[in-house]
């Protein structure tokens, strides 16, 4: 088990390494300035200066070697321009070559992460990264910390992270900073929060539905609600899912990976608010007690849903604990949800579509992603299609007919419980990296994350 706190290290002009950037507009001018045994060296690497390339350049001793690292603009670091490097060199102590990292570091610490709970790999020793700037260590761990979390919680098999596991991890976490934990299930669910309930009532008992909340902070804060789409796994219900869309179903409790992380760096941070965390958590699945299409489901609203289809699941938990959170009376109201294929179909793994009522919100939050590089894109919530959702028979729909704008309808559907005057925003987030990247191994991911935590960090400061 590596010990992430020697990840990184305050420079106190300890033994180290040397770290070179270079990229290609400045490669030949820094390969002139190069001793003949590095550029042979270079030559004999087939070194280029190419983002994510790196090679070892010798020193005067066996052991005084450092290394050149390919970037893209040497002027500006970035999250992930060491991650190549923190994966693929020697363990070690490394110093950035005249300038500080910070901008760097999450990448290099992220680098280290490893997915070990079921198959053990040999340790590759840690790779510490110096900085001058040791204050900004604590901040750049605590941010590498929760994207592991939601890392590991994705990346774990449903058999052994149901609606009772995760709830173990938010009391783990709440109790570590003093939070207020409240647990609602059984009779209490199916009275007070029946789309919950009904979603979660085809499971066993072992894995029964249940609503998480937290609650932390001052009475006199700002009171800001963290809700995250809790599916454990998701069958589909009757409207069965095909095996191919079922098989990574595990990671339908992205949302609530990602709202536990969120609420863990508001916490560690002790930020000035007054936070509420909801997890309605649940499993999806099949058995006489599976809700059916055609039923209508009242909600805690009391609004009634004409159900089109049982693999629309998660807006119908969500919608229930967006009212709990409203009953709140809080200033701001975020939700994370693994909630539709359409977000992906338009926007891809990478880049979460962004849902808000509050222009002011959406705009800090956009510039917060862009600023950290943890990317936000604002779709509409476009009345227009309000339509989509109605029902015959009952108040709305769960899923409009169709295939058109998906991840607007359901959008759409979240807003009804939101009041207008409370600013909320919804992140239809993957969880999920198809394929590797330097410091982003495939498997479960945190997208978004950073951008909320440094648009909260922006409005009420640590």
């Amino acid at each position: 088990m590596i010990d992430f706190k020697t990840i990184l290290a305050p420079d106190r002009g300890q033994p180290a390494r040397a770290l070179h950037l270079v990229d290609a507009a400045g490669h030949d001018d820094w390969l002139r300035q190069q001793p003949p045994r590095h550029r042979a060296a270079l030559i004999a690497q087939r070194f280029k200066p190419t983002p994510g390339a790196f090679a070892i350049l010798p020193g005067d001793a066996a052991e005084a070697w450092s290394a050149v690292l390919g970037v893209k603009d040497a002027g500006v670091l970035t999250p992930w321009c060491l991650a190549r490097a923190a994966e693929m060199l020697p363990e070690g102590s490394y110093r950035l070559d005249g300038r500080e990292p910070a901008e760097a570091m999450l990448g290099w610490a992220l680098a280290h992460y490893r997915f070990d709970r079921y198959r053990k790999e040999e340790a590759s020793g840690v790779r510490t990264l110096l900085t001058g700037e040791p204050q900004r260590i604590e901040p750049v761990l605590r941010e590498a910390l929760a994207t592991m979390r939601v890392r590991d919680l994705v990346n774990t098999g449903a058999g052994d992270l149901g609606p009772a596991e995760l709830e173990a991890e938010v009391v783990d976490v709440g109790a570590a900073h003093g939070a207020r934990l409240t647990v609602t299930k059984g009779v209490d669910l199916e009275r007070g929060y029946p789309m919950i309930h009904t979603v979660g009532a085809a499971a066993t008992a072992q894995r029964a539905p249940r609503l998480i909340e937290l609650d932390w902070g001052r009475d006199d804060d700002p009171r800001v609600a963290i809700i995250g789409k809790g599916v454990c796994f998701d069958t589909g219900g009757l409207d069965l899912k095909p095996s191919a869309a079922m098989r990574l179903m595990k990671k339908d409790m992205g949302g609530a990976a990602h709202a536990l992380a969120l609420a863990e760096l508001v916490m560690a941070a002790r930020l000035p608010v007054r936070l509420h965390l909801l997890i309605p958590a649940v499993e999806n699945a099949v058995s006489g007690a599976a809700f059916r299409p055609g039923d209508v489901l009242r909600t805690r609203k009391g609004l009634t849903v004409e159900n089109t289809n049982t693999d629309a699941e998660g807006r119908l938990i969500l919608c229930d604990a967006l009212t709990r959170a409203v009953e709140g009376k809080p200033g701001m109201i975020l939700d994370y949800a693994t909630l539709t294929g359409a977000a992906r179909v338009a926007l891809g793994p990478d880049l979460p579509p962004l849902f808000a009522n509050d222009e002011a919100l959406a705009a800090d939050l956009l510039a917060a992603g862009e600023r950290v590089e943890d990317a936000l894109w604002r779709m509409p919530l476009w009345d227009g299609y309000d339509e989509m959702l109605k029902s015959d028979v009952a108040d709305m729909v769960n899923a409009a007919e169709g295939a058109f704008a998906g991840a607007i309808t359901a959008a759409l559907f979240l807003r009804r419980f939101v009041p207008a005057d409370v600013p909320w925003a919804h992140l239809d987030v993957f969880a999920w990296r198809p394929a590797t990247r330097p410091g982003r191994p495939k498997g479960g991911d945190a997208v978004g994350l950073r951008a909320a935590w440094a648009m909260l960090k922006s409005r009420y400061g640590e």
